[in-house]
């Protein structure tokens, strides 16, 4: 089953492709800001070969779903996705995302967690956002709508991508750059003041009770490995997987690294 498709759910329209066996256990991923759910192409062609029903979603704001200008909790994206798999007939899955992809995962943990059946966090960090921080959004949120995306997508591509990975793959930067530029400054401002108001997750994760994978690149700037340490080990039932020659999107700039360690994770959880 290969499916692009548009969804009617939590009374927006959103974008997603449903890829592998029907059957198969299903992954949902998260893509982070200010991307789209084409940065999971890998994973989602391997672990749709391997038997696994792979569900990949652009978030409110992003590629082909629905924008809605304004701000845009994380509790929101948590309640897309939730009617999201409502839609697909998907009563539970391993919840994995991706920055801010992985706070929304948290979130989801937070409101859903029954329905969650693993979670895998990359390249994210459980804290909420500190004054100056939600001031930064903020200020962000305003340049975006004033200026578009091109700008800050030059400024940011060596820090989503090692600045050795710029060089060395174009192909993946280019497909980062073309994420971040044709993304909707609406959605992406909607995004940023929603994050900026986040809750703090770290006492969410010491009562999370299903097996999670944290993952980070080693030169994550974002998010440096000292946080993903400390989120494994406030996390009861964790695996930490440091992806080396990666920045902050080490599913696509070492994509077989990043997939032994996610496979070496759903093939230990229980059926």
């Amino acid at each position: 089953m290969i499916g692009m498709a548009i969804a009617a759910a939590n009374g927006i329209t959103i974008g997603y492709d449903d890829r592998g066996d029907p059957d198969g256990v299903p992954l949902v991923l998260v893509h982070g800001h200010p991307f789209d759910r084409t940065m999971w192409a890998p994973q989602s062609t391997r672990f749709a070969a391997a038997g696994y029903r792979v569900i990949t979603a652009d978030l409110r704001g992003y590629g082909e779903s629905q924008v809605v200008p304004g701000i845009t909790p994380l509790e929101v994206f948590a309640r897309d996705t939730a009617a999201l798999m409502d839609h697909l007939g998907v009563s539970r899955a391993v919840v994995g995302g991706l920055s801010m992809g992985g706070q929304i995962v948290m979130e989801f943990y937070r409101l859903f967690p029954h329905r969650a059946a693993g979670l895998v966090l990359a390249d994210t960090f459980p804290r909420a956002e500190t004054e100056e921080g939600k001031a930064v959004r903020n200020a962000m949120a305003d340049r975006l709508l004033r200026e578009g995306m091109a700008g800050y997508a030059d400024e940011v591509i060596a820090k989503m991508v090692a600045p050795y990975n710029v060089g060395a793959l174009p192909g993946v930067a280019a497909q980062v750059l073309r994420m971040m530029r044709t993304t909707s400054p609406a959605g992406a401002a909607a995004a940023l003041r929603g994050r900026a108001e986040r809750p703090d997750y770290r006492a969410l994760l010491g009562q999370v009770t299903v097996p999670a994978l944290v993952v980070v690149g080693a030169d994550d700037e974002y998010t440096p490995v000292s946080d993903t340490e400390e989120m494994h080990g406030r996390l009861p039932h964790s695996t930490l997987a440091v992806i080396e020659g990666a920045a902050h999107m080490p599913n696509l700039e070492r994509p077989e690294e990043f997939d032994a360690a996610l496979a070496a994770f759903l093939e230990q959880l229980p059926r």
